[in-house]
């Protein structure tokens, strides 16, 4: 179906969810309900369910947040055909299990088991150790590790970069006050703003060290694949070439940083016609958009998002 075009295939993480997500494309394809189904069966509760009426409190905690936007997300990518041939894929995050699925790294049943533990895991960490993430736009990079440093120095909290998403939008992480004491020195350093982030915990923190120990036992006992095509890890931007790589990488994920702009950069160097974002809010997308030299980029948030790349797809054919 789309052998004339080289594209990439990528998946948001957390922050994604929207009550209503995945209900129309369930509805219309098959292979989403199909999925769908196999979720509720795996799971032990009807996703479909909770995604499409709320409430979106219950949808934001983390235990129900990662499974939802998972299976969202494939949803989305299968709706689109099974003959999508993607050259290369990567994730946000836990957006990256939507990879390794794709790539036949992993079954679908498996990942979201797989998810099902992340997410429960992070949320009894987050009860452990409450704490917030803020985004900080239009600082760079050194400026940010300097006053994190230093707000650690001085406070004796913990806080941390968490997402490398561009260079003009790194978030931290960590305690609750030390992230407010170094959202406010930012701003005394020139940010443009500080955004506190709408999450339930300090993810890509120390704070969840206790996560990737109780994590660590679900990936380690799981069976992996090779994937059959590259999929780029945003612990390191570099394609997986053995599967111990891959379980080290999903669980040191969980307590560090998410290097999402070097992993963008190294997709580019696929020479792709396209980048296709599946999920239900557009993340990464406007992102990619931004990247000097970027190819087309298209969100598919919803049906009419699917039935508009299999109709790109089917020109290019």
């Amino acid at each position: 179906m789309a052998m004339g075009v080289k594209f990439a295939a990528i998946f948001p993480g957390q922050g994604s969810q929207v009550v209503g997500m995945g209900a129309g494309v369930a509805e219309r394809s098959p292979a989403a309900r199909d999925l769908f189904e196999h979720a509720a069966q795996t799971l032990g509760y009807d996703l479909l369910e909770l995604q499409t009426r709320g409430p979106e409190a219950k949808l934001r905690e983390t235990q129900f947040s990662q499974p939802a936007i998972f299976v969202t997300n494939l949803a989305l990518y299968y709706a689109a055909g099974e003959a999508l041939k993607p050259v290369v894929s990567a994730g946000h995050s836990f957006g990256e299990f939507c990879s390794l699925t794709i790539s036949g790294s992993l079954s679908f049943e498996d990942a979201l088991r797989l998810v099902d533990a992340r997410g429960k895991a992070m949320q009894h960490a987050a009860e452990l150790a409450p704490g917030g993430m803020t985004a900080v736009l239009g600082l760079d990079a050194d400026r940010i590790r300097d006053v994190v440093s230093r707000v650690q120095t001085e406070t004796g909290g913990r806080v941390q970069l968490a997402n490398f998403n561009s260079p003009a939008q790194i978030v931290i992480s960590g305690d609750a006050a030390a992230v407010q004491a170094a959202a406010d020195a930012m701003l005394e350093q020139g940010a443009k703003r500080v955004v506190p982030l709408n999450v339930s915990g300090a993810w890509h923190s120390r704070l969840m060290e206790p996560a990737a120990e109780r994590f660590a036992p679900a990936v380690n006992g799981a069976h992996f694949a090779v994937p059959a095509f590259d999929v780029v890890s945003n612990v390191d931007a570099k394609p997986y070439r053995d599967v111990q790589t891959i379980k080290s990488n999903l669980i040191r994920s969980v307590t560090q940083e998410v290097r999402w702009h070097e992993t963008a950069q190294a997709l580019l160097t696929y020479d792709l016609d396209l980048i296709v974002e599946f999920g239900a809010s557009p993340v990464l997308g406007p992102l990619m958009r931004r990247l000097p030299n970027a190819p087309e980029v298209l969100n598919v948030t919803d049906f009419a998002g699917v039935e508009k790349l299999r109709e790109k797809l089917s020109v290019h054919a």
